[in-house]
């Protein structure tokens, strides 16, 4: 191996040294030349700049955010430009963007000194969500939409925080957003997190409409990926009209390869509805065998279900039985549960057995949950897996950055809340020890009743790995056995949730 790359390094030297463009004078200069930074040039710029941020940006990336001597030297800038808002700003912005604690002090100096610098009232909106604040939050948004409101991010923040508090008014303000910014990428993202959120499926169908109408996928990249989520909807019940979206997102040359397999899909779905109608349920079910969705789309359960009707209605409803069990240990969800019942009736079981046989089957595929140790937020000393023998865990990997962890908190309280505390415990391990800080506030000010665990580097996790990404969940049943893995839930799909907790509490 190190004779090869020697080998490698050979060649790459000769024909560096062969091509006279690569080494023109210029180029020869930049190569060799490429001394470090002069943080004394940077320091005299910024003094002789103090309003200019990029000049801020370059000196704290030159010299070092967690460097001692930059911490000096700002607090000596703020005692030279007492007035000057952009001096506390540029350090509380690097610290915001490395989603670090030690933020926040700095821009609150920021907009004390001026209240109208939009972004600094935008750097401690996020930062109060890591705080768990967000009624705080929602605070800073509204000042930064106060202080300017053209700016299309800060209206769509400050509509979108209102989903979890009041429906009415996150609806109204965010149809508003897409209303009076119909030409920037947050008015269609509006439209597109009203078609994800909405409960119903007739309201998802007309805002997804709406982002086609009002916001051309051809131009607008919110649009185009809504149109994912519109096509999904419409496949199983309207594969008609699913076939006449993928064929108008084709017209766009740019998307013709990417829409090539929902055509494909949608016409299949179509000619498989045809053949079940028609009664040729076999034919239906060879077409139907043949479609491989992405595993995010949620036709997919549809199509399991699809095929286990085909199944049925051959007379093979053991065959659909097996097949909805085998998907069930899979994707959990309600609907293939209740289909299994009802295939299971027609097989002469009752519920109660249908269930036991599911169970069975979840802890035929069971293997002991990886033990752990780790340090806990909320008390002296470390805490085990082994602790919470004879309850069920749900456990979920976050950390106080994570957007999509705090999207997901909510519909995870929404279903423990529903279990006694001694049936079900609810962990959250955070992989990223360096905003600890933030973890205990986080708890305590969300609310959110979650035990918080302090993840360790390198340490051995087996099955419960979440290969450093978040949110990643499992759940254990009371012997600690690994049930489910890698599910997330939404305002879609809790109810999924919910049953399979109270699946594990039978075991």
């Amino acid at each position: 191996m190190k004779k090869q790359i020697g080998i490698n390094w050979l060649v790459v030297v000769i024909l560096l040294l062969y091509s006279p463009f690569l080494w023109s004078q210029d180029n020869i200069d930049s190569v060799f030349n490429q001394a470090p930074p002069n943080i004394g040039l940077l320091k005299k710029k910024v003094e002789a700049h103090p309003d200019s941020l990029s000049y801020h940006e370059a000196y704290i990336k030159a010299a070092g955010l967690d460097s001692p001597a930059v911490i000096k030297q700002y607090t000596q800038w703020t005692l030279k430009f007492p007035k000057n808002a952009i001096v506390p700003f540029a350090l509380g912005k690097a610290y915001e963007d490395q989603e670090s604690p030690k933020a926040k002090p700095y821009l609150l100096k920021a907009v004390q000194l001026n209240p109208g610098l939009t972004e600094a009232w935008g750097g401690l909106w996020i930062d109060a969500e890591r705080w768990g604040d967000f009624a705080g939050s929602r605070d800073y948004l509204k000042k930064a939409v106060a202080s300017d409101s053209s700016n299309a991010n800060y209206a769509f923040y400050y509509a979108s925080s209102f989903n979890d508090v009041d429906s009415a008014k996150y609806y109204s303000m965010s149809l508003d957003v897409a209303k009076r910014f119909p030409n920037n990428e947050r008015g269609a993202q509006a439209l597109y997190w009203l078609g994800v959120r909405s409960k119903k499926k007739v309201d998802k169908l007309t805002y997804f409409k709406k982002l086609k109408d009002d916001f051309p996928p051809a131009k607008f990249r919110w649009s185009a990926s809504g149109m994912n989520s519109y096509f999904d909807l419409l496949l199983p019940d309207a594969p008609e009209q699913a076939l006449r979206l993928a064929q108008d997102m084709m017209q766009d040359t740019s998307n013709a390869k990417d829409w090539a397999k929902p055509l494909e899909w949608a016409q299949k779905f179509k000619e498989a509805g045809e053949f079940m109608q028609s009664g040729k349920p076999a034919d239906a079910l060879n077409i139907l065998e043949a479609i491989r969705l992405p595993w995010y789309y949620k036709t997919s359960g549809e199509l399991t279900l699809l095929m286990a009707k085909a199944r049925d209605c051959m007379g093979q409803t053991q065959a659909a039985f097996d097949s909805l069990v085998s998907a069930f240990c899979k994707r959990p969800t309600v609907a293939i549960r209740e289909a299994i019942r009802q295939y299971g009736k027609k097989l002469g079981q009752s519920s109660q057995q249908t269930d036991a046989y599911l169970i069975k089957h979840l802890l035929d595929q069971a293997e002991p949950a990886t033990p752990f140790t780790l340090a806990n937020y909320g008390k002296p000393g470390k805490t085990s897996l082994s602790e919470y023998q004879g309850k069920v865990v749900l456990l979920t990997y976050w950390f106080p950055g994570c957007g999509p962890c705090r999207g997901e908190f909510p519909h995870f309280e929404h279903v423990v809340c529903k279990f006694d505390k001694k049936l079900l415990a609810y962990i959250g391990i955070n992989i990223e020890p360096s905003q600890n800080d933030y973890v205990v506030p986080f708890l305590k000010t969300s609310g959110y009743s979650f035990t918080a665990l302090e993840e360790e580097k390198d340490r051995y996790k087996g099955n419960m790995d979440n290969r450093n990404a978040a949110p990643v969940n499992f759940l254990i049943d009371q012997k600690g056995n690994l049930i489910f893995s890698n599910f997330r839930t939404d305002g879609d799909n809790e109810e999924d949730l919910e049953m399979m907790i109270r699946m594990l509490l039978k075991i």
